[in-house]
């Protein structure tokens, strides 16, 4: 109520009728709760909006002490006793706080309280004014509330970098994704300029400024580029920027998200790269096995005619280098038919004594050729396996000629199989130039070879090792290489499931060579044959084993029976394994488990990313059997 329009009406009315028309006015506001109290605190006067607000009739309060309007523990306080002290002490007091109806209910109130002094200047009274906030209380703290929890959200997220640039683009917030993402801490980051996440080329061509230009102009914009970090190292990202403005339409700043998109973008090129050697390897192998048939025919003509010994010797020789350029266009198009998930196994019960027995027969004018000398060694019981038998050659003539290569002329060479516990082990074992330790880290990789010192033409392409493993991981088997180093020779070792039925047999034999402790495993991968093969190993050593293809199905089965372990492939379709182990980690019921990652991608930041979003382990695929047994038993920190 102004002091003009009191002044007006106080004017516009005879003065015999002034302190009516007050008193009505009073009495008649609903919105606002107005009343005299006493010098003590006891309610003299009530209107309209005090009795809606407060729940009671005039009858009912008049004469009672104002403190009824207040909680328990504002009274326990001396609450209302104080405030009437300060409004006597400084004419005026205002509050805001809890206040309680006759019902019993409580409403957010805005309080004045002012001091009345007679004409002698004695204190006579108080005049209280109430107003109820609630709503507009409630309204804030909704509001509150919400900005609370996107500021949450945002500070919480760390796969997406989430900050604000004011309107000249210098960076005004920082969230926990951001410092992963960009490398910098908030102290670094804030109140630096956009341009300071551009490579020099895109700041010198003004790459910062167009992109701020184009969200001012369109409301956002987007890019997909190179971004830099403090350390100089760099990522691929995806940028959106969304123009912010007040109410009034001024523009305020921008908001910033960032996501790293370089191990998407490594993915697609490794695809595209190994797309591009698969077809280079396929149409290599056609043009070079063209003209192998047309030397074959002349080999066989010259066996014939040939009667000298300078022929014949030719004759041997040619008929080698073509038997050698035969398997290296066998191993060639082997690779890419493998790799690119073409190839198929056809597997049946076989005895691999007798295999092995038969793939000597084939390597034996090899191993003769360089001098060496074959050792044989198979058990006096059958060593029963399931495999595709022409495959299982393949391994088996593969690692033979491989030790041949790398012996010196007139060395040794075993072949040793053996069984142990429901596994077949077949040692083939050279003292030939050994490997460094390196050479074994990376022996199996693709068209990587030994030490060419010996400069033999039987060389080959390196890709030899890679088909074996690659084989012997088809038939859920591993391959490994040991040697003591450089002209220490080199053991080859593959390890074969034996066939179920006998392994059932061999592990109901040897119950007490049975691991202990069987743990309850979780096989995550959307490859059936490496799942079904790896389950299959895991269920040899002891193991309860459970499969899921795909990532909802596995987040389904860890929840309704929550594993001890998950071997988990990252590359998984839709959802991958990285956002898989992130919704497993916020499930308490696998507080415990162990999230071991599979992925062919083995670098130091690889590992770090998969431990920052909660793997325990990371095992490089094809992955060891040895490995997976040791990351499976260690203890959760």
């Amino acid at each position: 109520m102004s002091a003009h329009l009191v002044s007006s009406v106080a004017h516009a009315v005879p003065e015999l009728h002034r302190d009516e028309v007050f008193r009505r006015m009073v009495e008649g506001v609903h919105d606002y709760a107005i009343f005299m109290l006493s010098a003590d605190g006891r309610v003299m006067s009530w209107n309209q909006g005090a009795q809606r607000i407060k729940g009671y009739a005039a009858s009912e309060i008049i004469g009672q002490h104002f403190s009824k309007f207040y909680p328990l523990e504002a009274i326990a306080a001396g609450w209302p006793d104080s405030e009437l002290e300060q409004a006597a002490k400084l004419g005026r007091f205002e509050d805001e706080g809890w206040r309680l109806r006759k019902d019993g209910t409580r409403f957010w109130a805005n309080v004045i309280i002012t001091a009345l002094h007679g004409d002698s200047g004695n204190l006579i009274g108080f005049s209280k004014i109430t107003r109820d906030l609630t709503e507009r209380r409630q309204h804030e703290e909704r509001l509150r509330q919400s900005e609370e929890n996107f500021r949450l959200l945002v500070e919480g997220a760390k796969d997406y970098a989430m900050f604000l640039l004011d309107a000249d683009g210098a960076v005004l917030t920082w969230n926990a994704g951001a410092e992963r993402v960009h490398g910098m801490s908030a102290e670094a980051a804030v109140g630096s300029g956009y341009d300071v996440f551009y490579t020099e080329q895109d700041v010198a061509a003004g790459k910062p400024r167009t992109e701020l230009a184009i969200a001012r102009q369109a409301g956002f914009s987007e890019d997909i580029g190179w971004r830099v970090r403090p350390d100089g190292s760099r990522f691929w990202a995806d940028v959106t920027l969304t123009v912010l403005h007040d109410r009034a339409g001024v523009l305020r700043g921008f908001a910033h998200i960032t996501r790293d998109l370089s191990e998407r973008r490594r993915i697609q090129e490794l695809e595209t790269e190994g797309q591009r050697i698969n077809e280079f390897i396929a149409m290599l192998a056609h043009e070079l096995r063209n003209p192998l048939a047309p030397i074959g025919n002349a080999v066989g003509i010259l066996e014939k005619v040939g009667n000298t010994p300078e022929l014949q010797w030719c004759t041997r020789l040619i008929g080698r280098q073509v038997v050698h350029l035969s398997r290296l266009v066998d191993d060639l198009l082997d690779v890419s038919r493998i790799t690119s998930g073409k190839i198929q196994l056809r597997q049946e019960a076989l005895e691999l004594g007798s295999l092995v027995t038969s793939s000597m027969e084939a390597v034996r004018p090899i191993v003769a050729g360089f001098g060496h000398t074959l050792d044989i060694g198979l058990p006096q019981e059958p060593v029963h396996v399931e495999g595709d038998p022409t495959r299982l050659t393949q391994v088996i003539v593969n690692l033979v000629t491989n030790a041949a290569k790398y012996t010196p002329n007139g060395g040794r060479i075993k072949v040793r199989l053996e069984r142990r516990g429901v596994y077949a082990y077949l040692h083939v074992v050279d003292n030939g130039i050994g490997m460094s330790k390196q050479l074994i880290d990376t022996a199996f990789d693709l068209f990587v070879q030994g030490d060419r010192a010996l400069d033999r033409s039987e060389g080959g392409l390196g890709i030899g090792l890679t088909l074996v493993k690659r084989i012997v991981a088809m038939h859920g088997g591993s391959v490994t290489a040991t040697s003591a180093g450089h002209g220490q020779g080199t053991e080859m070792t593959v390890c074969l499931p034996l066939l179920t039925v006998e392994a059932d047999e061999q592990a109901a034999a040897q119950a007490t060579a049975a691991p202990a402790g069987g743990r309850r495993i979780l096989v995550v991968d959307d490859n059936v044959d490496a799942a079904t093969s790896l389950a299959t190993l895991l269920r040899m050593s002891g193991h309860s084993i459970s499969v899921a293809h795909d990532a909802h199905a596995a987040l389904r089965q860890a929840a309704a029976d929550p594993p001890d372990a998950v071997l988990l492939d990252l590359g998984l379709p839709g959802m991958d394994g990285y956002e898989v182990a992130r919704r497993m980690r916020q499930m308490p019921a696998l507080a415990h488990t162990r999230l071991i990652a599979m992925t062919g991608y083995g670098r130091d930041g690889d590992r770090r990313v998969a431990s920052d979003v909660g793997f325990d382990a990371h095992l490089v695929k094809p992955v060891d059997l040895e490995d997976v047994l040791s990351a499976i038993s260690a203890q959760r920190e």
